[in-house]
């Protein structure tokens, strides 16, 4: 009895949890009282800390000012046709660094490594000019093509098919004949789908909350993602004013889709990650 308790977790936990809890969901919390309460009320100080009753108003005042359910799926096609892409892609050259033994395999590992700490800032200007070159800004490809693989989907594949595929299982495969693509199909796939799930919902999740690139690249555009539709509603029509308010309403709105995401692949995702190990 006494050793069981000892194993529990103790008040220090519990206290932990819940203070790194309500740091997380404070600020949803704060946005859905400011979304809540009049323009004139989220302005005043000190700012409200309890919901008001005007959340309803405010989002209808979303849907007035911006094309939301255009941006809505502009927002899905672009995330989802990301996340699809980082993972393919990532998971190929991932197996490939991880299993395959050829002359720079290394140094090309090395690169990755270092292009992940090269600011994306640095890019942008590049990209843009580039894109307005091509003629593609103002368009939804100009969004997704940088998205298409990320160094960071590549190390972190690569990483994790290091340990999950044992050399002796991508030997077995071969000797029945499978070929390199059957084999990356029958043998990696399978044992990456944990990993490959986890990178795909943060993919999405990264793209689906961009703001700099849209910004810059749908700029004047009649195509807009949602976080670029939402910087719309920050000043109020012909007050020069800020409308933190129907801010505050449009962002609770579009962050919906994305608890919902959470919701819906949560417990696959947990259940994934505990079954991720190759039996052999």
């Amino acid at each position: 009895m006494s050793s069981t308790s000892r194993s529990r977790p103790g008040f220090l936990v519990y206290g932990l949890l819940a203070a790194f809890f309500v740091g997380s969901a404070f600020p949803l919390y704060w946005s859905f009282v400011i979304g809540s309460v009049t323009r004139q009320r989220a302005g005043e100080n000190p700012p409200p800390l309890v919901p008001g009753g005007h959340f309803l108003a405010n989002a209808a005042r979303v849907f007035d000012r911006i094309d939301f359910w255009s941006a809505l799926a502009n927002s899905v096609i672009v995330s989802g046709i990301s996340a699809i892409s980082v993972v393919f892609f990532s998971t190929l050259a991932g197996y490939a660094l991880a299993k395959f033994r050829f002359r720079g395999s290394a140094a090309m590992t090395v690169f990755v490594i270092l292009t992940m700490a090269v600011p994306p800032q640095l890019a942008l200007i590049p990209l843009l000019k580039e894109f307005s070159n091509l003629g593609l800004t103002g368009t939804r490809a100009a969004v997704i093509l940088p998205w298409l693989v990320t160094a960071f989907g590549v190390f972190f594949m690569r990483q994790y098919l290091t340990d999950a595929i044992p050399d002796e299982l991508i030997d077995a495969a071969r000797v029945d004949g499978c070929s390199m693509i059957r084999t990356f199909w029958t043998v990696a796939v399978p044992a990456a789908r944990p990993a490959m799930a986890i990178l795909g919902l943060f993919t999405f999740m990264q793209a689906w909350t961009d703001f700099m690139w849209p910004l810059l690249v749908l700029q004047g555009s009649s195509v807009q993602t949602l976080q670029t539709a939402l910087d719309q509603l920050k000043i109020a029509p012909g007050q020069g004013l800020s409308d933190m308010a129907l801010l505050q309403a449009g962002t609770i709105l579009a962050t919906v889709p994305l608890l919902l995401l959470f919701i819906a692949t949560g417990r696959q995702l947990v259940s994934g990650i505990m079954q991720g190990a190759v039996k052999g």
